[in-house]
């Protein structure tokens, strides 16, 4: 049964409900935990009436580009151009947005990057704003018009994802309804990733054989060596290692209901 979510409910009945919400994101976790990344999003999209996949089109991003491709085409797909990315990555966009027959991609873009930052170079004194500014604030205007939204995290990659389920709760307060935030690969393995793409002969993304099995923007990703974790490229040499788009409030989501 598709979840019922009025845009306009009023703060204490959106409180009301967050019970409710999360005990059917717990449900669903229990019922899919076992199930395969298809089945998971099969039934994202038969519950979350208006649901949106948001792509890197980075180093893995192919296997769920090609999962939604076989469920549903016109499933809408938001990529973040935050205009400082690789030219590899916006060539390989357009390429896979073809070769898979994807027909709803939207190019997301910060309408305020020459006012706030005008020399490119943010991102050498604040690397949080600069993410905030280029990605954060554009997908989640973008988001506004969804009831849940598709990503592609796992629990290998870093430890900040270690517990992630494939169904959480986006509790954004303020009389804001919830969000529903799906993560149909949360329980693959690197091999597994490996494995799909070699046995669907999907196009790698030209930067991975080069050394950079993590891609973000350029200024912020460098090569990975062997034994390194696969994200130590990202923001190499600081604490950081999330953009900030799975953050609400500052604050990682981590609500997957009982399981």
């Amino acid at each position: 049964m598709p979840l019922d979510r009025d845009r306009h409910v009023p703060a204490a009945q959106a409180s009301g409900a967050v019970q409710p919400a999360l005990d059917r994101v717990g449900a669903l976790n229990a019922e899919l935990r076992h199930h395969s990344a298809t089945d998971v999003l099969r039934r994202a999209v038969e519950e979350i009436p208006h649901l949106a996949l948001v792509s890197s089109f980075g180093a893995e991003s192919v296997v769920l580009l090609h999962l939604a491709s076989m469920v549903n085409r016109d499933l809408p797909v938001l990529f973040i151009d935050t205009e400082l990315l690789f030219t590899e990555t916006l060539v390989y966009q357009q390429e896979l947005t073809e070769r898979l027959g994807l027909r709803n991609v939207t190019i997301l873009r910060s309408g305020n990057i020459r006012a706030v930052d005008p020399d490119n170079t943010l991102h050498q004194r604040d690397t949080d704003a600069c993410c905030n500014l280029r990605k954060t604030v554009p997908l989640q205007t973008a988001l506004r018009g969804f009831d849940g939204w598709i990503s592609g995290r796992k629990r290998f990659q870093s430890g900040t994802r270690a517990a992630l389920e494939h169904f959480e709760l986006e509790q954004r307060g303020n009389g804001v309804p919830d969000r529903i935030k799906v993560n149909p690969l949360a329980y693959w393995d690197p091999a597994d990733v490996q494995t799909y793409m070699t046995e669907n002969r999907l196009p790698r993304h030209p930067l991975v054989a080069q050394g950079y099995p993590s891609i973000g923007c350029a200024p912020c990703t460098s090569p990975v060596k062997p034994g390194e974790d696969p994200r130590a490229g990202r923001w190499r040499d600081s604490e950081k290692d999330e953009c900030g788009i799975h953050f609400v409030d500052g604050k990682m989501v981590r609500t997957g209901g009982k399981t």
